[in-house]
């Protein structure tokens, strides 16, 4: 790659470091609000499950095709700056809504994996575009290695409002590197002009709609979204109420980044050489597999390091494998409008794993129904990403990658 290139792929891991490192941290702070607030489980999770939902609509990936990533990426960074200082000053659910809900859906949307990518796409290769991603997505985990326990401990010394305020200034530093991103798309390296340049979005959204693939692919990502969103908003509050400490669930959270730091970068580069989808249908199988032994085995400290290093493994492997599918197929070009849109079904999934665990844990003083569901549905992501057609409906000239 050229060395502008390499500068935009560098600011892409900086960004995403931030952005879902300090995404990762808001399940710390459920007891702590909640407590203060005088609030059930249920509305904190739903406040995460509308920033969810709202994260997930792609129009933030359609006005970055359209106009470029700087200035969404730059009015992302700004408002999630925002969004977290409200918190730092909310003493009413409602403000928790707008806050934590809406305004921080609004600006993850702007700066987590579906611009960014698109991003990325464009000065980056065929046949190193599957790593490269999960090189990305890799910086979510040492993102989410370091920023929650760091979290942890500025929250047990000063409190949820001084930790939010910290944030603030934090996540304001997205804008600052996404100054260095260019204003309009880019013709990928190592690339011809090919059909998918001279057909329109609407055109290539006509062909999407019709191919079964990038439903099935949509379907799976649903699976993903509420795996983590449930695993990484209760786990740690899971944890207490087995009689573990905070720190205990904070650890554990902070094994997740660090094992998906060595699992996206594995599938990354696996997806280069391999099936994606034999891999993601594995993957979903691996996590379904995980939760079960989780489940049978009693809570301690160790086997909760022991089930966060392993689900961590495989937490956000699905995102270069799931990316790289949708730009094997259609190219790059759209490629933040269309994987914006498998995203949210992703949002969708976690807007239910997070609600559903405040709700049922509100209803039934438990979580395990909510495990089991998450049992189910990782079988259910195994078996439909079998029959996946992946075949490119806009083949590149050059290419490089052996897949096999």
């Amino acid at each position: 790659m050229a060395r502008r290139d390499n500068y935009i792929v560098g600011y892409s891991i900086l960004i995403i470091l931030i952005s879902m490192g300090t995404r990762q941290t808001f399940g710390i702070y459920l007891q702590p609000v909640t407590g203060e607030l005088g609030i059930g489980r249920e509305l904190f999770s739903l406040a995460i499950a509308i920033q969810s939902i709202i994260g997930g609509v792609p129009l933030a990936g359609i006005l970055a095709d359209r106009y470029g990533s700087r200035w969404v990426a730059i009015g992302g960074g700004l408002l999630f700056a925002v969004s977290m200082y409200l918190m730092s000053v909310t003493t009413h659910w409602t403000s928790l809504m707008l806050g934590f809900g809406l305004l921080s859906g609004v600006s993850l949307s702007c700066v987590s994996y579906v611009v960014v990518l698109g991003a990325v796409a464009q000065v980056v290769p065929p046949e190193r575009r599957s790593r490269t991603f999960g090189f990305i997505t890799a910086a979510g985990s040492i993102g989410m290695f370091i920023v929650v326990p760091i979290a942890q401990r500025i929250l047990n010394a000063f409190g949820w409002r001084t930790t939010f305020a910290i944030c603030a200034g934090f996540v304001g530093l997205i804008a600052l590197l996404a100054v260095g991103y260019p204003t309009r798309k880019q013709q990928v390296a190592g690339s011809e002009p090919t059909e998918v340049l001279s057909d329109s979005l609407t055109e290539v959204l006509a062909k999407a709609s019709h191919h079964s693939g990038y439903w099935l692919l949509t379907i799976g990502f649903f699976v993903c979204g509420f795996h983590v969103a449930f695993v990484a908003s209760h786990l740690p509050a899971y944890l207490t109420d087995k009689g573990l400490s905070g720190a205990a669930g904070a650890t554990a959270l902070s094994l997740v980044g660090l094992f998906n730091l060595f699992g996206s970068t594995l599938f990354g580069y696996l997806g280069d050489h391999y099936r994606k989808k034999y891999l993601l249908s594995g993957l979903y199988l691996g996590r379904s597999v995980i939760i079960s032994l989780f489940l049978f085995f009693p809570v301690t400290e160790t086997t909760a390091l022991v089930f966060g290093a392993a689900i961590g493994f495989l937490w956000l492997a699905t995102v270069p494998l799931t990316s790289g599918t949708v730009a094997q197929i259609f190219g790059p070009r759209y490629l933040s409008t269309l994987y914006g849109i498998v995203f949210f079904s992703h949002q969708v999934g976690s807007f239910l794993g997070v609600w559903l665990g405040g709700r049922i844990h509100d209803a039934t003083g438990g979580y395990t129904p909510v495990w089991v569901i998450a049992i189910i549905l990782g079988v259910l992501a195994c078996i439909v990403h079998l029959p996946i057609a992946d075949k490119p409906v806009y083949p590149l000239r050059t290419t490089n990658a052996t897949v096999r």
